[in-house]
């Protein structure tokens, strides 16, 4: 079970049928990090973490700004240099969405990335 994909995929049906907010499960830090990439970048509003004795939960509000979403398998490691051939692949255009990296820094997008000057694996794509 790939909980990411599991993630994005209940993000994405949820957005599809207009609603405001969603429950996330099994919860996981990685899965809170990319939440929290996802609404630095204004694509989710607020989640929280839900304990239920077991895994846990998110609670993820909504905000109807996610048009597709999704995990990248096999997770590609990238450098610096080959951001750009990877956004062709998964991204419509140049400046719309957002590649999810897992970096020694954290969990950050790919602007982030180029920022801090930090290559990665590839986790996600949303826009």
């Amino acid at each position: 079970m790939d909980t990411l994909s599991n993630t994005l995929s209940t993000i994405m049906n949820n957005e599809l049928r207009n609603k405001r907010e969603c429950i996330v499960s099994p919860a996981s830090k990685l899965v809170g990090n990319v939440l929290r990439v996802l609404q630095q970048n204004g694509y989710v509003g607020k989640f929280e973490f839900i304990d239920d004795g077991r895994f846990g939960k998110f609670e993820v509000q909504l905000l109807g700004r996610v048009n597709k979403c999704g995990a990248i398998r096999p997770r590609y490691s990238i450098q610096l240099s080959n951001f750009e051939p990877w956004e062709k692949k998964y991204l419509p255009s140049r400046e719309l969405g957002i590649l999810i990296l897992s970096t020694s820094e954290g969990v950050l997008s790919h602007k982030d990335a180029l920022q801090k000057n930090v290559g990665g694996m590839l986790l996600a794509y949303i826009y």
